[in-house]
């Protein structure tokens, strides 16, 4: 299926995942104009209001951008929204979403059929992250224009499916956009998840070690340092199931392999958060595809070397396999 009219921009067929306090103005602009989808959680901005800035700031830089760059415009940003009962700030950012006229949002947690139909009122296209085939039938039956596979060894709240398993069931019934999400690290695993079926990567990890991220240093060096092998599966953290640094739960005193089990009851991502959860604000998310990441770098660099991979990749396989 041809992708929709909205991601004719891309440079690279590529999603830079919304990354908690890390994804803000500065990264989603530079991914914008390097050419891949930037985005953001709209909980990152606090207070609510801060979220109508962020808008306004987005959108002037990248409108300049477009007039002063007509050959190679901007890629298209997008907001993630958590759906969540929790999330208590839903209603008023959908509100400002909707006087920015945002092009894309990303649900997650989550589908609301009534979500869907205002973001299609103003123009724009909604996408779904989901772990397993029955929710992506869920989310398509309410609206979703696309899905996002969160498949194993993906960043923060992951799932636990091969993504092999879960772009062949997908596929068997689903021909709309597709972006694919675990342990996408080079440009060379975009051009991979091309191959099982997907449109698009959808990387977060890799785009911590930037310089335009909102990440402390310390966290972009553990991404700089980390292996696969680093990487330690749990919900304590936030009650739901996901891929955190190793590094960072030992600098909090905990036991990587020894944690206990979280409490998906006590989940919240309303305004201001819990005080549990605020505890745990040291702790790194992170996917398994950070092995190949070894410095950090500008997002137009890391984009560049991305392409470039891409690139590589699919002519390695003409060559090898004559086609």
């Amino acid at each position: 299926m041809t992708l929709p009219a909205i991601f004719d921009n891309l440079r690279l067929p590529l999603i830079g995942s919304p990354l908690f306090i890390v994804s803000g103005p500065e990264l989603v602009i530079a991914q914008c104009k390097a050419g891949i989808v930037g985005s953001f959680p709209a909980l990152n901005a606090r207070p609510q209001s801060l979220l109508d800035e962020w808008m306004h700031q987005i959108t002037e830089e990248l409108a300049a951008w477009n007039r002063d760059n007509p050959d190679k415009p901007a890629a298209p940003f997008a907001v993630n929204q958590i759906v969540h009962k929790s999330n208590d700030r839903l209603d008023q950012d959908m509100e400002t979403c909707a006087k920015w006229k945002v092009p894309i949002i990303i649900t997650s947690l989550g589908a609301i059929e009534d979500l869907n139909k205002a973001v299609h009122g103003w123009g724009g296209i909604t996408l779904h992250d989901i772990i397993n085939n029955r929710f992506a039938n869920k989310a398509i039956e309410k609206g979703a224009d696309g899905l996002i596979p969160v498949a194993a060894g993906a960043g923060g709240h992951a799932g636990t499916l091969s993504p092999f398993a879960l772009m062949q069931e997908i596929r068997e019934w689903f021909d709309g956009p597709i972006a694919l999400s675990g342990a996408i690290g080079s440009g060379a695993s975009i051009l991979a998840a091309q191959a099982m079926g997907a449109d698009l990567g959808y990387a977060g990890s890799a785009f911590i070690a930037t310089k335009e991220a909102n990440a402390d240093q310390g966290y972009k060096e553990g991404i700089v340092e980390g292996k696969a092998a680093d990487i330690v599966y749990s919900d304590l953290f936030t009650g739901v199931k996901g891929n955190y640094l190793r590094q960072s739960i030992e600098n909090a005193g905990l036991d990587p392999d020894n944690l206990p089990e979280g409490d998906y009851s006590t989940m919240n991502f309303g305004s201001g958060g819990n005080t549990e959860k605020k505890a745990w604000k040291d702790i790194w998310g992170c996917g398994q595809g950070v092995g190949l990441i070894d410095e950090v770098m500008s997002v137009q660099d890391m984009v560049d070397q991305f392409t470039e991979e891409y690139r590589a990749a699919r002519e390695s396989l003409k060559e090898r396999f004559n086609y």
